[in-house]
């Protein structure tokens, strides 16, 4: 049984996420939120806030055994663009993307 969570909207760029992610992909719940903890990088909070939340779903909605968990799947997509202009010279604009992620968690148990 597979107990998802997902994170939306986050306001950093999916490239960031991926390399948070990347660390814990197939790890045990446990092993997962310590490298989260010990994470320098600024959006290590928001999957760790998402993975927390795919074990209570787990634990809660579906009975599981917190101990037995893992991150089964996890992956980043990107979200909705907020479209910036900066001035620049001779009355020219460029146009700065602020990308935005949705971050999906799914944690199960081990066979």
């Amino acid at each position: 049984m597979e107990s998802l969570a997902r994170a939306r909207n986050l306001r950093v760029a999916p490239t960031r996420i991926q390399l948070v992610i990347d660390q814990i992909r197939g790890k045990d719940v446990q092993s997962a939120l310590n490298v989260l903890e010990f994470s320098r990088k600024r959006i290590a909070k928001a999957v760790k806030e998402a993975l927390k939340s795919a074990i209570a779903n787990a634990e809660n909605n579906h009975g599981l055994d917190v101990d037995s968990l893992y991150v089964s799947r996890i992956h980043v997509d990107q979200g909705p663009m907020l479209k910036r202009f900066l001035p620049r010279a001779r009355g020219r604009a460029s146009r700065i993307l602020k990308r935005t992620s949705h971050l999906t968690v799914a944690v199960s148990e081990r066979e």
